[in-house]
């Protein structure tokens, strides 16, 4: 299977403190595809997620080292723009936190800011979004009620649809239904499956069996190192280490 490579880092080291928590990553996320980063508890799938948009910058005591290239530039030269960099990749966390505003609020706050004011528009976008979320069949006769009115999972694809609406290029997903019920986390899958026409999208997930549904790439780590990637049929099928095998097999939580 043919990949574009839309995101690559070359020996990658994250520190806290004296601390190492990432050692050596040197790891390729295909364009356009479903990538999920699998792995024991704590080998740092979440802090990996974290220095692809660099939001580790906001936490004085983490050092970065090596090279994160996105479309082949280095994004850890520091004349780059970080609010730029993270515009391009919009993150859904474990849990929800929509805006304490309105469901209609939390879509055009952002559009709004940055300058796209008119009311047809702003109609237009708000729609768009929440129908690329799946959300708004759900929602469209209550646009004005508060965001946290809504379920769990609601509130999950509205803050998929708010990301949506800043026109990134990339998803990063930290472990994005554990939160939720199976009915919630079919409904964030089959988006991610559509989605991934338009946007890339990494994922971390500690469910092995999600990881086999809907990913096209996969990233094993282990303590802090990736051990194993390539595309899922291979992984999971054919996995060339021991650890990977061990791993699939349940022998590390």
């Amino acid at each position: 299977m043919n990949m574009q490579s839309k995101i690559h880092t070359k020996n990658l080291n994250l520190f806290a403190g004296k601390q190492q928590i990432l050692k050596n990553i040197n790891i390729t996320i295909p364009e356009k595809k479903v990538t999920t980063i699998i792995g024991p508890s704590g080998c740092g799938k979440t802090s990996l997620l974290k220095c692809l948009n660099r939001l580790v910058d906001i936490y004085p005591e983490m050092k970065v080292q090596g090279k994160i290239y996105l479309d082949n530039i280095n994004i850890l030269e520091p004349q780059h723009d970080i609010h730029d960099i993270r515009r391009k990749m919009g993150l859904l966390s474990q849990r929800p936190y929509p805006l304490p505003m309105s469901i209609c609020n939390n879509i055009t706050f952002g559009l709004r800011i940055s300058g796209r004011r008119k009311k047809r528009y702003l109609n237009g976008r708000l729609e768009h979004y929440l129908r690329q979320a799946n959300l708004w069949d759900e929602v469209k006769d209550r646009l004005k009620e508060p965001a946290v009115r809504l379920s769990i999972g609601q509130q999950q694809r509205l803050c998929l649809a708010r990301g949506l609406s800043v026109d990134p290029d990339i998803i990063l997903a930290d472990e994005p239904t554990s939160a939720l019920d199976p009915v919630s986390t079919t409904a964030i899958e089959e988006r991610f499956e559509k989605l991934k026409s338009r946007y890339t999208i990494v994922m971390v997930t500690h469910i092995l069996r999600q990881a086999k549904r809907i990913a096209d790439h996969v990233i094993f780590m282990y303590l802090g190192e990736v051990i194993e990637q390539g595309p899922a049929e291979q992984v999971f099928c054919n996995p060339q280490h021991e650890k990977t095998k061990l791993y699939l097999k349940g022998a590390y939580n």
